[in-house]
């Protein structure tokens, strides 16, 4: 950065940070929630996911479900070693917390968060069964996908550098999604699939929140967004639109 241009002008014009010491409160704010979101909603999704390891049909599966809860907590723990470095409060994320807490199945709180975390309201959201695992799995896994693309290329390096890491790993946990997906179809499941598909659907494409322009200019300005929620939702849209044709299944109405 030159001694002539201003830092707000340095991240407009695409430039990065590197270290806590040169960030303004406004985007350490921003960088903040971010991160608390993406921490929060791995150790909440992980929570999830432990709870149906034993539901799996076959040691196959049971693998797969202990692989994605052991590797959604590592990505929490490495987005969380960033926060650290900014001072957070890590402590809060003691063995205590309820990451396990869930609300009712006929809850609809749309994109509002729990009391406890800055969850994505998808993770309030307990599951019905092994079926309804896989589904979420299959629809969040590519919802992942966008939002880490996302912010992948984010001004801060050391986090977009942590996402660019993780994120070919939130790809494989959607591939295991449609190992498991296949592998229900055989067995004769479509029909539940299906309406895990229609319980699911909504609440996963929620998780990209909604578009304030006011926002999303501020933080584009800030080099932290690039596509706006409803581009994401779009393309996360089409991508499981595709994806549940070549299934046999349906995108709800």
């Amino acid at each position: 950065m030159t001694d002539t241009m201003t830092l707000d002008s340095y991240l407009a014009a695409g430039g990065v940070l590197t270290n806590p010491s040169n960030v303004p409160p406004r985007y350490r704010a921003e960088l903040l929630k971010l991160m608390a979101t993406f921490v929060d909603s791995e150790l909440a999704g992980a929570a999830g996911f432990a709870d149906v390891i034993n539901l799996g049909p076959g040691i196959k599966e049971r693998i797969a479900a202990a692989k994605i809860v052991l590797e959604k907590t590592d990505h929490a723990n490495r987005v969380l070693n960033i926060m650290g470095e900014f001072g957070a409060d890590t402590e809060r994320y003691a063995n205590h917390h309820p990451w396990t807490a869930r609300l009712s199945r006929e809850a609809d709180i749309g994109a509002t968060r729990s009391e406890h975390d800055m969850r994505l309201a998808v993770f309030n959201y307990p599951f019905s069964g092994w079926t309804d695992a896989v589904i979420m799995n299959l629809l969040m896994s590519r919802a992942v996908a966008e939002q880490l693309a996302e912010y992948s290329t984010i001004s801060y390096q050391p986090l977009a550098e942590a996402f660019r890491s993780i994120a070919p790993i939130e790809v494989h946990h959607g591939e295991l999604a449609m190992e498991g997906a296949i592998k229900l179809i055989e067995r004769g499941e479509t029909e539940q699939m299906q309406v895990s598909i229609d319980y699911w659907w909504p609440r996963v494409a929620v998780s990209f929140g909604g578009d304030d322009p006011k926002r999303f200019e501020l933080l584009r300005s800030l080099g932290l967004r690039r596509n706006n929620n409803s581009s994401l939702r779009e393309r996360w849209s089409q991508t499981m639109d595709d994806t549940l044709k070549t299934l046999g299944l349906k995108t709800p109405l």
